[in-house]
């Protein structure tokens, strides 16, 4: 067990990023960027129809298009593999056919060829003319879920402890509602793009991804070569919000057809094929039941959950991830169900499963208060429990009761009238809502590699990679924490399959597993350099042991003493050594039987809506976010993470939804212009503030990742906030301004 680390002139200090101004000058080569002599371009041709079978493919004009070298199809591409079952973090994918597989098609935009030529204009134009001709049948991508046929007999169950059934039948005070979340499509900045370079049998792929040793597993496996000959670079991503996890097909025919040409090819997915090809949230109904006594306390929560999945694979959002734990109740019955639809397949967006779990279980405590008549803050506090009840679990570090609190607080929230459309501000009628939120907590396994130079330079190198959330600053922050060497003498080398394995970057995973690995390796090569220091025969250190010595500063001295301190580059000069090394270890937490505590994050949010009646304009004017994930390493880089969830859980009650055109089975708004987010004018004023409660049974640093709690229960805060506002629940996201016009108010 590692040392605990509780005070540091560098860790929990607000810190500018590293990799910033390679950024913002556009040094930073994202995947897309990348360029090699005889590069050619890939563009996919994709279905027009959303079920049925290719029955013939005219490639004739692509083929004598200028510039076009190869239009690939089903019967020439070559062979490719399925990946073998997962272990842990590897041979992980969602859509598990490889792309041209066979002629079936499962949704509108499968890939049914793809064009090669000497540029991306008669890469596409290629692709748009190859003539496709098919057997259609009947399609499915209605968004109705609960009550549908299940692609099991019955629904599983995810948790479960007493009698919910009966527990429902003897209360008197219950709540019972449908909540409906839409399929909702990820649009960051830079597209998924893949390049692909095939030399002397070996795949260089410079990727859109956020886990590349996975990555390389698994295009290694589908392309039936060894791991050693796959090497993934990803040294910057455009952010990902979970859709660039796990690899998708255009990355297969990149490589693909890189290997038949011996050129490299780069393909670029367009705006478009990313609501087809590349993931999304998927579309979800769930039903809440809750039961409580008349002072508050919960009796009963039952959730039952149905989401969309894609023809072959079967992805489960994992609605109820949170129920079982977040409030005490004796009774907990969660069960969950897949749907199959003719979509392409459903993937990780920000926050899965909680963030639509919470939006449902947390709307439903809001309407629950409202029948007790107890204020929303309360009935929280009522119902805290003292330890994990789904699992019988201490929590490794839970301080949900200070979130509320504090929030409520900060906020304001003791002025609240709870009357429906009471509180008016400047002409304008206030709403105010809150909620609750949760995260898991957990590490992966990860490996680090720290070298000190002769220069007086520190490398890292670790084969996970920095999404934009600052991992390339915060490992940095580590070294210096260990070295005292300045941020910009030390060099972080991340993004890239070929060095040691570092963990994912989703599940809010990526800080919480790599700092206890890079801290060992940071301690490892600063104990080396000590007993470099005594090896060199004009070493000011003679007649010492390595621990009666210490690094400080840069510098080797004498536990202590200021005077006599050697810096690191004199020290590997006399010892006539150009570097020493160290190279640490972290186990993983996640999915272990044998785990001793209950590891998650909590948080409060409270919202506040304005609503004009006069002119139908609703916004969100104030989010005040209190967040117990334990202690931030850059405190700055954490508070940007929450801003950004914010602005991402306004989008999801206001604006977002992927609408399918049931005629044809596409989804119809896929552009930037017509799929609607929140953008700088629907930013409220957000105020963060981070409880600092170092969670040591998770790491030594006691650091927890903020990723995906900051979006947790931003949707229900709002919803909430809306019909007390209002006097409207809505239940089905997002909140459209047809729904407040209605005349019929709803408790």
């Amino acid at each position: 067990m590692q040392e605990q680390i509780k005070a540091s002139k560098f860790i929990g200090i607000p810190t500018p990023r590293i990799d910033g101004p390679v950024k913002t000058t556009g040094r930073a080569m994202y995947s897309s960027d990348h360029s090699f002599p005889d590069l050619v371009y890939a563009w996919p041709t994709t279905a027009t129809i959303a079920s049925g079978t290719v029955t013939r493919i005219d490639a004739s004009i692509a083929e004598r298009m200028p510039g076009v070298l190869a239009v690939y199809h089903h019967d020439n591409l070559g062979q490719l593999y399925r990946t073998p079952p997962a272990a842990g973090f590897s041979m992980i994918l969602d859509e598990h056919r490889p792309p041209l597989e066979d002629t079936t098609i499962r949704y509108y935009g499968q890939y049914v060829a793809v064009a090669v030529a000497s540029t991306v204009e008669q890469a596409r134009a290629a692709a748009e003319a190859v003539k496709v001709t098919y057997a259609k049948t009947a399609h499915d991508t209605s968004d109705k879920l609960l009550g549908t046929p299940l692609s099991e007999p019955r629904p599983k169950v995810a948790t479960k402890r007493g009698d919910t059934a009966a527990a429902l039948a003897a209360a008197t005070i219950k709540h019972d509602a449908v909540y409906t979340t839409p399929t909702e499509t990820h649009n960051p900045i830079e597209l998924h793009a893949s390049v692909a370079v095939f030399k002397d049998g070996k795949f260089t792929l410079y990727e859109t991804s956020q886990a590349v040793v996975n990555h390389r597993d698994v295009l290694a496996a589908m392309l039936g070569v060894p791991p050693q000959d796959v090497q993934v670079i990803t040294r910057y991503l455009g952010s990902g919000f979970g859709g660039k996890l796990w690899p998708w097909p255009h990355s297969l025919l990149a490589a693909s057809c890189a290997r038949n040409l011996k050129r490299p090819v780069k393909l670029v997915v367009s705006r478009s094929m990313m609501f087809q090809s590349v993931g999304h949230r998927p579309a979800i109904d769930q039903r809440i039941r809750l039961a409580a006594t008349s002072e508050g306390k919960l009796t009963a929560i039952e959730q039952d959950y149905v989401n969309h999945t894609s023809l072959d694979d079967d992805y489960d959002e994992g609605c109820g991830e949170a129920s079982g734990f977040i409030y005490s109740s004796p009774n907990v019955l969660v069960t969950g169900g897949l749907a199959r639809r003719n979509v392409g397949t459903p993937t990780s967006m920000r926050g899965p499963g909680a963030v639509p779990g919470l939006y449902a279980l947390e709307s439903a405590m809001d309407e629950l208060s409202l029948k007790l008549k107890i204020d929303p803050v309360q009935l929280r506090l009522l119902n805290e429990p003292e330890k994990d009840e789904s699992t019988g679990q201490p929590f490794s570090s839970r301080h949900m009761k200070e979130c509320l609190t504090t929030g409520a607080e900060k906020f304001g929230w003791s002025k609240r009238n709870s009357d429906v459309g009471s509180m008016r501000r400047d002409g304008l009628t206030l709403g105010w809502g809150m909620a609750a939120c949760t995260w898991i907590a957990a590490r992966t396994d990860s490996e680090a590699t720290v070298e000190l130079h002769q220069d007086g330079t520190a490398r890292v190198i670790c084969g996970t990679q920095d999404i934009g959330g600052g991992t390339y600053t915060l490992i940095a922050q580590i070294v210096a924490h260990e070295t005292g060497l300045p941020l910009d003498r030390i060099e972080v080398v991340l993004g890239d399959s070929s060095l040691p394995p570092g963990p994912i970057s989703g599940g809010s995973w990526a800080t919480a597993s790599v700092t206890p690995a890079v801290l060992e390796a940071a301690q490892k090569a600063a104990k080396t350099l000590l007993i470099t220091a005594l090896g060199s025969a004009d070493t000011p250190f003679k007649g010492k042991k390595a621990e009666e010595l210490e690094l400080v500063d840069g510098t080797v001295r004498v536990k202590g003493q200021s005077s006599g301190a050697v810096s690191i580059t004199e020290t590997l000069k006399l010892a006539k050594v150009k570097a020493v090394s160290g190279t640490g270890k972290s186990e993983g937490t996640f999915g272990n039987p044998k785990e001793k505590f209950s590891s998650h994050s909590y948080g409060a949010q409270f919202a506040e809506v304005t609503w004009q009646p006069e002119i139908a304009r609703l916004r969100v004017s104030r989010i005040v976010t209190v967040i117990d994930a334990g202690r931030m390493i850059n405190p700055r880089a954490a508070r940007n993470q929450i801003e950004g969830a914010v602005v991402m859980g306004v989008g999801m009650a206001l604006f977002e939804a992927t609408e399918y055109d049931q005629r044809t089975g596409a989804p119809i708004n896929a552009s930037l212009a017509d799929y609607v987010m929140a953008v700088n004018a629907d930013t409220p004023d957000i105020d963060v503030t981070f409880l600092d409660y170092p969670d040591y049974n998770l790491n030594p640093l006691g650091a927890r990742g903020v990723g995906e709690i900051g979006l947790a229960g931003v949707a229900a805060a709002i919803a909430n906030a809306v019909h007390h506002a209002t006097g409207v629940r809505v239940r089905n996201l997002p909140i459209r301004i047809e729904d407040l016009l209605t005349p019929t108010h709803t408790a």
